[in-house]
């Protein structure tokens, strides 16, 4: 048993998929399932890309790079 499903009904989905796409469209199938599965592995597996700036150091950027744009309009 995998996952709750016997062996007769893994025969019976495979039987129906093999009946709706054909024997060569499997192998396409299959490796795009295979790409599809590595992607969400590894999207789930790598840490989100977090912004450390301490938010004074932001405020101070923002504030001289307007400075900047005053000046530069005068």
């Amino acid at each position: 048993m995998i996952g709750g499903f016997g062996i007769w009904e893994l025969l019976i989905v495979l039987l129906i998929v093999l009946v709706i796409f054909g024997a060569n469209k499997l192998p396409e199938i299959g490796g795009g399932m295979g790409k599809a599965i590595r992607n969400f592995k590894k999207a789930t597996t790598e840490p989100e890309e977090i912004d450390v700036t301490p938010s004074d150091k932001k405020e101070k950027e923002e504030e001289d790079t307007e400075k900047k744009k005053d000046s530069s309009s005068e």
